[in-house]
């Protein structure tokens, strides 16, 4: 039977491709991906290149982070074209109906809330720089570009060593929190909230609930654990409001951010562990972030507590979940685990054979880290082999063009479309 990939993944896939093409021209092909998949995983120091390199890698980060979700929109907004059943599931997936499903509106929403809030950053970001001594040219620039980065969960930095010299600041900690936060947890759910706190809804949509509930949990529980693992670690002599802050920091910056104010290479085996459970887990749906998404966890735990074998309904808050949802996460997380056991077995091969001493514990962080496009690294990025950056790049593209654009193509007949085949008993 014939394969055939849908146009509009073509269109995804290209675009990604060609912008990451255009920043190799200027930049290297590394940091190009790295910056329109806006991972922050780096092999030449940010901070060593000119203004101009700083400038591309900023627009290639404001590109990659819209561009997944701008992109897809406008493109079944164009008038005068038909949107096929096809583009419908594309959009749906950057949409809620019970919030919005009205491309052009999402789109300009997604407009105007980026402008906002980058706004917002890099107000505070140059005016805290420039009160710490920068010049003031030095601090508007370094502030535009951090609050770009930081809004879509770039985690590219210029200097040289991330945020580890603001750890105790808590302005630039504070801003940095909020923009990763925001540019997370979805536009849709910023429209959501936006509506509901202005009187506009009465409620927040259910996906909304489910986003906001997760991820609070997700830094709660994040913060408490790494407070109680690094207090005699990483973070031992620090004042006690500086180890909360760090300890806070650390839980956000896994969703997908990339920047640290503690080097990762620190961090105990615990904290490295769920660091790599936090960059697995990411970001939210219709976000500047990745990862496998918060609900799409949220629907594992719901599947795994509330399931029983005498109905198939999982219900929650007085919805069911449907057994589509279910199978998509699922479908996700095997996809998700299958890309990095492939890939970071292949880059420990690759770098056994060349006779490197690399811990496979630093590539299975460093995979993590390319497929969640979070950008946090042990330090050991610079010092792989080419065929182990080649397949990071590989990584990288796949986290942020995502597992659902580059699903296995559907067949030109689907048999199970025309009939319902016998079941298939399995004991599990």
């Amino acid at each position: 039977m014939a394969i055939r990939i849908g146009r509009d993944k073509i269109l995804i896939l290209g675009f990604f491709t060609i912008v990451i093409l255009l920043g190799s021209i200027l930049l290297s092909l590394f940091t190009a991906t790295s910056a329109v998949c806006v991972t922050g995983l780096i092999t030449v120091d940010t901070a060593q290149f000119s203004l101009f390199g700083q400038s591309v890698i900023m627009v290639l980060i404001q590109t990659g982070g819209l561009g997944i979700i701008a992109f897809t929109t406008l493109f079944v907004a164009l008038p005068r074209r038909r949107i096929s059943i096809i583009s419908q599931g594309v959009i749906s997936d950057y949409t809620l109906p019970e919030v919005e499903f009205r491309p052009k509106t999402v789109l300009k929403a997604i407009v105007k809330y980026t402008l906002i809030f980058e706004a917002f950053g890099f107000a505070i970001y140059a005016a805290r720089f420039s009160a710490l001594g920068q010049p003031l040219g030095s601090a508007i620039f370094q502030g535009l570009f951090h609050a770009v980065s930081a809004f879509c969960n770039a985690g590219f930095s210029t200097f040289t060593n991330s945020l580890e010299d603001f750890r105790s600041d808590f302005i630039v900690n504070g801003v940095t929190m909020i923009l990763i936060t925001l540019g997370g947890i979805g536009f849709i759910v910023i429209k959501d909230l936006r509506k509901y706190l202005s009187g506009q809804r009465t409620h927040l949509s259910f996906h909304s609930k489910i986003v906001l509930k997760t991820s609070l949990a997700l830094v709660l529980i994040g913060t408490g654990a790494f407070f109680i693992l690094e207090y005699q670690g990483a973070m031992k002599g620090f004042p006690l409001g500086e180890r909360l802050l760090a300890s806070l920091f650390q839980a956000v910056t896994p969703r997908t951010a990339g920047f640290d104010t503690i080097a990762q290479s620190e961090l105990g085996p615990g904290s490295r562990f769920l660091t790599i459970l936090l960059m697995f887990i990411g970001a939210s749906p219709a976000s500047t972030g990745g990862g496998v998404k918060t609900t799409v966890l949220f629907v594992l735990v719901m599947t795994a507590f509330r399931y029983h074998e005498t109905s198939d309904t999982i219900c929650v808050d007085g919805r069911s979940l449907s057994p589509r949802t279910v199978e998509k996460a699922i479908g996700v997380v095997v996809k998700a685990f299958g890309i990095i056991l492939i890939i970071a077995g292949s880059i420990a091969l690759a770098e056994s054979a060349q006779g490197h001493d690399t811990q496979f514990s630093d590539i299975i962080f460093e995979t993590i880290s390319a497929l969640g496009t979070v950008g946090l690294s042990t330090g050991i990025t610079s010092t792989l082999g080419g065929i182990s950056k080649a397949l990071l790049i590989a990584t990288m593209f796949i986290g942020r063009v995502g597992l659902f654009a580059l699903a296995l193509p559907k067949t030109e007949r689907d048999v199970e479309g025309y009939a319902l085949l016998p079941k298939a008993d399995i004991m599990l």
